[in-house]
């Protein structure tokens, strides 16, 4: 089965694919769209797909990552990583460009590279002062 990254995506695709095929005059349920998309994907059905992506994390030791820190959109790679339980890890990222963590206009503090410590769904634990996670990755 080839690697699925996000439910969502997949949720897209098949939104996508209904689209298109309405426009040459098939006309299909969401249902039968979404076990076409995780056909596609080399998935026996919707429920293997939806199970695959569920399990997929968003980050591999010495992959590509993207996703915001501290609202900042970034891109980088996962230099290094550790188990902190059954549901947690420790990651560090080296951005492709720093990020600048200043919300002065008058200041620029650059970030090359960050530890954090995220879950399963790929949010740090740590949080700002009002409740958003430090570092949200997203599929890449």
């Amino acid at each position: 089965m080839a690697r699925i990254h996000d439910v969502n995506e997949l949720k897209t695709q098949a939104k996508n694919l209904r689209k298109a095929l309405s426009h040459t005059g098939t006309e299909v349920t969401n249902a039968q769209a979404l076990e076409l998309v995780a056909q596609s994907h080399g998935a026996r059905d919707w429920n293997t797909a939806h199970a695959a992506a569920a399990d997929m994390p968003l980050w591999q030791f010495g992959g590509t990552v993207k996703g915001r820190y501290l609202g900042k959109p970034f891109t980088g790679r996962v230099i290094a990583a550790s188990e902190r339980g059954p549901k947690h890890h420790a990651l560090t990222i080296a951005f492709d460009k720093p990020v600048n963590v200043s919300e002065s206009a008058l200041m620029e503090v650059p970030r090359k590279r960050i530890n954090a410590t995220v879950n399963t769904g790929g949010r740090s634990i740590s949080r700002t002062s009002d409740g958003q996670p430090h570092l949200v990755l997203e599929a890449a």
